[in-house]
């Protein structure tokens, strides 16, 4: 059974089938992951894996983690991340994942940070319906309206849809479409909504649910 992978979101192109259909997909660089430690059922309570991507100058990285890449045997990565490790796979730290742990056609679950809107209105967060635009209607036109009740319960319930913070939350996009994989670039396209912005960093995983 596959891991997962680490990669960074760059964008969105298109490609064309045989039969010349165009298929927007977004571009997912996947540089080999560098495993920096395994962790068992023994020491840790569960099985996983903790890797990194990419390259860091020694001098951005602090005692402690530098520490840990050189027991690990890596060169130090642009951060940590861990995936759950199925039964009956064995990875050894200092190994890496790859691309082409993945083939064109499978079903993938995508995991990453959603893009921030800031502070955002009901309408627009949780997509209520404006009051009349006319009709003796004054400044009230995106209101949320009424939030209470009356003296029983008197007060606000817990989880009421409101006004807030839009955005910048973890995000899983399940079912997605791996298009191509390109192992000589170390490039993922994928067909879907890949949560995040450009540069963001997504975890690619096979699909739970696993079905078209």
């Amino acid at each position: 059974m596959k891991i997962g992978l680490i990669g960074r979101k760059r964008g969105m192109t298109r490609v064309f089938t045989e039969q010349g259909n165009s298929v927007p997909v977004t571009v997912v660089e996947v540089d080999p992951n560098r495993v920096t430690q395994v962790k068992d059922v023994e020491t840790d309570g569960y099985r996983s894996i903790q890797v990194t991507i990419g390259k860091r100058r020694a001098s951005r990285v602090n005692k402690p983690v530098a520490g840990h890449y050189s027991k690990a045997g890596v060169e130090a990565g642009e951060g940590l991340w861990e995936l759950r490790l199925p039964e009956g796979e064995d990875v050894e730290t200092g190994s890496e994942l790859k691309v082409d742990m993945f083939e064109a056609g499978e079903l993938v679950d995508v995991t990453g940070t959603s893009k921030g809107k800031g502070f955002a209105g009901t309408v627009k967060r949780h997509n209520f319906s404006m009051q009349d635009a006319t009709h003796g209607n004054s400044l009230s036109h995106r209101a949320p309206g009424s939030i209470g009740q009356c003296q029983t319960p008197g007060r606000v319930v817990k989880g009421k849809k409101m006004s807030g913070h839009m955005g910048d939350e973890r995000v899983t996009t399940q079912n997605l479409e791996v298009v191509r994989v390109d192992a000589d670039r170390n490039l993922l396209l994928i067909k879907g909504a890949v949560p995040g912005a450009p540069g963001g960093a997504v975890m690619v995983r096979p699909s739970v649910k696993a079905f078209s």
